[in-house]
């Protein structure tokens, strides 16, 4: 069985955030540990190197695959913001009609700047990532 790479770690958000370069990106990260911590209630901690998550949740595919992973979360990237809402963005076009300018992946939404989106938006696609994450899986605060 192949482990996942990224994993739950005693990182310090707050350091790694503090860490960050350009200093616009460490700014954009301070707002978005902010908006993270205010909208899920729960506090914050670090995957891999550079995602700050939020909550977790255990998953097992029908293949057997089977594994941890952040509820939420996001990185300030050098290039981009990324924004992770786990059940992916694929039931959300209501919202994102609303977000701004914005790049998608399956699970990542990627932001060029902070001022290109509405924040409150922003809030409002994690609330409802996390509850739609917690309709299929058991979610936890982290």
């Amino acid at each position: 069985m192949v482990e996942n790479k990224t994993k739950p770690n005693e990182i310090s958000p707050a350091d790694f955030i503090a860490s960050v370069e350009p200093e616009r990106r460490r700014t954009e990260g301070l707002i978005l540990l902010d908006l993270f911590e205010k909208t899920t209630g729960w506090k914050p901690r670090m995957w891999g190197t550079s995602i700050v998550g939020f909550g977790e949740y255990h998953y097992k595919y029908e293949s057997g695959r089977e594994g941890d992973s952040l509820a939420t979360g996001f990185s300030p990237r050098k290039a981009k913001l990324s924004i992770y809402i786990m059940p992916g963005y694929a039931s959300y076009q209501s919202y994102l009609d609303r977000l701004g300018k914005y790049t998608l992946g399956k699970s990542c939404l990627y932001i060029n700047k902070l001022d290109d989106i509405d924040l409150d938006v922003l809030a409002e696609l994690i609330k409802v990532g996390v509850a739609d994450l917690s309709k299929k899986y058991p979610v936890k605060s982290s």
